[in-house]
C-alpha cells in the first residue's frame, strides 16, 4: 500500500500563496508607466502579461523604435504581447483568466468587453486630480494653465474618457521650477506607490470608490506642434509656463533674427517695456533677454535647427 503524501505547513501555506494571488495584466507605454511595471514586479500579485503599443518609426532619423514598456519588460523577462488593437488578443486575455488590469497611458481605448473582462475590472493611474485635466495632456496643461498643485488619480475605468470612480488620489505641488518631465517623474512615482498599495487590499478600495463631479471637470488636449509656436504679445508669465509645460516635447519655439529656435527653458526678465514684442534687447548670465508684451524673458537654454541645446 502506498504512503500517503506529507506536505509541510510551509509546502501548503506556499501553495495556497501562489493560488491565491492576484492574477495582474499591466497595459503602459512610455517612460511614465516604468514606475508602475516595476512595482508590481516588487508586488506580490501574479504579472500574467504586459501589454504596449507596437514599434512604430520615432524621431528626425524615423528609426523603428521600442516603447520604454517593452524595454523594461523584456528587461525583466516578463511575458510581452503588442496587438495593434487589445481586442485583438481578446481570446488570449480571456486564457489569462486576470483578476485584474492596471493601465497606466496605454495609448489605446477599452472595450466594454475588456473593461468587463478582470474580475475586478480595469484600474488606472492618470497624471491628474480627476475630473481636472480629463484627457491626454494633464501634465503639460496644469503647468500651462499655472495650476499649484496637482496629483494622481487611482480610477476604476469605465468607457468614459477619465470618467472612472476614483479609487484614489494623491497631491503634489507644481513649483516655479516644474517642467513636464520632472512634475511626470514625480507623478509617474507617486502613482506607482499607489498602485502597489492598492494592491494589497484591492477589492476593499474598489468597494469605496467615489464617483467624479462632472460640473468640476476640464479637458486637457494633446498637444500639437502648432501650439508650441511663442506668441510674444502674450505676457512674459504665460510664455514662461508654456515653455516648461512643452519640455521635452514638442518644446516652444519661435524665428528669432530670421532662425529657427528651439527653447528648452527659460525665466522671468524684469517688467522693462523698450521695444516691439519679440525683439532681443540684450543678453545676460540668465540668457538671451527677449521683448515680450508686459517685459521680458531670459532664454537660458536653446537650440537651433540640427544643433546641440547650449545654455
Amino acid at each position: 500500500m502506498r504512503a500517503p503524501l506529507q506536505y509541510s505547513p510551509a509546502h501548503i501555506q506556499r501553495t495556497v500563496s501562489e493560488r491565491l494571488a492576484l492574477r495582474v495584466v499591466f497595459a503602459g507605454t512610455p517612460s511614465f508607466a516604468v514606475p508602475a511595471l516595476q512595482a508590481l514586479m516588487r508586488s506580490s500579485i501574479e504579472l500574467v502579461a504586459v501589454y504596449t503599443q507596437p514599434d512604430r518609426p520615432a524621431g528626425r532619423g524615423r528609426r523603428i523604435s521600442k516603447s520604454p514598456v517593452k524595454l523594461a519588460a523584456r528587461a525583466s523577462g516578463l511575458p510581452l504581447r503588442q496587438p495593434l488593437r487589445l481586442d485583438d488578443d481578446l481570446d488570449f486575455l480571456k486564457s489569462l483568466a486576470p483578476d485584474l488590469f492596471a493601465v497606466v497611458a496605454y495609448g489605446q481605448i477599452l472595450s466594454a468587453e475588456i473593461l468587463n473582462l478582470p474580475r475586478l475590472g480595469c484600474i488606472n493611474i492618470h497624471a491628474s486630480l480627476l475630473p481636472r485635466w480629463r484627457g491626454a495632456a494633464p501634465i503639460q496643461r496644469a503647468i500651462e494653465a499655472g495650476d499649484r498643485i496637482s496629483g494622481i488619480t487611482l480610477m476604476r475605468m469605465d468607457q468614459g474618457l477619465d470618467t472612472g470612480d476614483v479609487l484614489r488620489q494623491i497631491e503634489t505641488p507644481i513649483s516655479d521650477i516644474d517642467s513636464a518631465a520632472t512634475l511626470g517623474t514625480r507623478l509617474a512615482d507617486l502613482g506607482a506607490d499607489a498602485l502597489a498599495q492598492l494592491l494589497v487590499a484591492p477589492e476593499a478600495h474598489i468597494g469605496q470608490a467615489i464617483p467624479q463631479n462632472p460640473l468640476q471637470a476640464s479637458y486637457a488636449a494633446k498637444l500639437t506642434k502648432e501650439e508650441s509656436w511663442l506668441d510674444w504679445t502674450q505676457p512674459a508669465v504665460t510664455l514662461e509656463r508654456q515653455i516648461r509645460a512643452y519640455f521635452p516635447i514638442p518644446l516652444a519655439r519661435s524665428i528669432l533674427l530670421d532662425q529657427l529656435v528651439i527653447v528648452h527653458s527659460a525665466t522671468l526678465g524684469s517688467n522693462t517695456l523698450s521695444a516691439a514684442p519679440g525683439t532681443i534687447i540684450g543678453l545676460s548670465q540668465e540668457g538671451i533677454q527677449v521683448q515680450t508684451i508686459d517685459g521680458t524673458i531670459n532664454l537660458s537654454t536653446l537650440q537651433l535647427a540640427g544643433r546641440k541645446p547650449v545654455s
